[in-house]
C-alpha cells in the first residue's frame, strides 16, 4: 500500500460501470474490492467477473459479503424467478427517456442503501477515506437509489452514524454520464470490458434481448467499438 495515497473502497458488481468506476479510482488511491451477492440471477457470472477484476487491478484487500434477505424478501424479476426479466423491447432503451420511465421490475427494493452500509462499515474498519460506486442516473434503469440526491443525503446519514474523527465520502464517478460515454470513458482508460457481465438473466453467453444488454449493446455501437462479450439473441440488439 502507497502511504501517500488514500483507500477506497470500490463496490465491484462485475459490471462495465463499476469497472469504469475502478478504473478511474484505481489513478489515486488504493483499492480495495467490495462485492455483495443476493441471490440474483446471474449471481455466479457476477461473482467470476469480480475475481476477474479484482486480480486484473491487482487488489489485494476483497471482501465479498451476502445478504440473501434481499432474494428471501423479493420484489424483483433480479431475485424473484416468478418475476419475469422484461425484454428491451417493452421498455424503451432510449438513453435520452431513462427519467421519463417507470420503476421497472428488475429494480431490487433499497439495495444501494444496503451496498453502501456494508462499504462503509469496512471503510471504516480499514480506514478508507471514500466508497466509490459505479451507480448512472442518466441513462439507468430509472432505479431511484441511483440519484445524484440519493448518494448526497446518504453521505450525511455517514456523518451521522459513524465515529466523530470518521470521514468516508461517497464517489460516483460515472453517474452522470451516458452509458456510451461510460464505454468511451473505459476504453480511453483501458479498462478490461471483457472481464465483464451485464446480462440480467443468462450466466453462459448474454441474452442480448433484456434491457442491460440493450443499452450495453447501444452504448458499444455508438461509441464505434465491438462489445467483447457473446450474444445469443443478435437479432434483439438495438439499432
Amino acid at each position: 500500500m502507497n502511504p501517500a495515497r488514500e483507500r477506497a473502497v470500490v463496490l465491484v458488481s462485475g459490471g462495465m460501470d463499476s469497472c469504469v468506476t475502478a478504473a478511474v479510482a484505481v489513478r489515486t488511491c488504493d483499492l480495495a474490492f467490495l462485492h455483495v451477492s443476493y441471490g440474483q440471477r446471474t449471481e455466479g457470472k457476477e461473482r467470476a467477473c469480480f475475481d476477474a477484476l479484482a486480480d486484473h487491478f491487482a487488489v489485494a484487500d476483497r471482501l465479498v459479503a451476502r445478504l440473501d434477505h434481499l432474494r428471501t424478501i423479493g420484489g424483483s424479476s433480479l431475485t424473484d424467478h416468478a418475476i419475469p426479466v422484461p425484454p428491451a423491447a417493452a421498455r424503451s432503451v432510449d438513453e435520452a427517456s431513462s427519467r421519463r420511465r417507470g420503476i421497472p421490475p428488475t429494480y431490487v427494493p433499497f439495495r444501494n442503501a444496503q451496498l453502501l452500509a456494508a462499504a462503509v462499515a469496512w471503510a471504516e474498519v480499514i480506514g478508507a477515506a471514500s466508497v466509490w460506486i459505479g451507480a448512472v442516473e442518466e441513462d439507468s434503469s430509472g432505479y431511484p437509489d441511483c440519484r445524484r440526491e440519493f448518494y448526497d443525503l446518504f453521505e450525511r446519514v455517514i456523518d451521522a452514524g459513524t465515529r466523530p474523527e470518521t470521514s468516508i465520502r461517497i464517489e460516483t464517478p460515472v453517474i452522470g454520464m451516458s452509458k456510451t460515454d461510460i464505454v468511451k470513458r473505459g476504453l480511453e482508460l483501458g479498462a478490461p470490458f471483457q472481464l465483464t457481465w451485464s446480462c440480467y438473466q443468462s450466466e453462459k453467453i448474454a441474452c442480448g434481448a433484456c434491457e442491460s444488454c440493450a443499452l450495453r449493446l447501444r452504448a458499444f455501437a455508438r461509441a464505434g467499438a465491438a462489445d467483447p462479450l457473446r450474444y445469443a439473441d443478435p437479432g434483439s440488439r438495438p439499432a
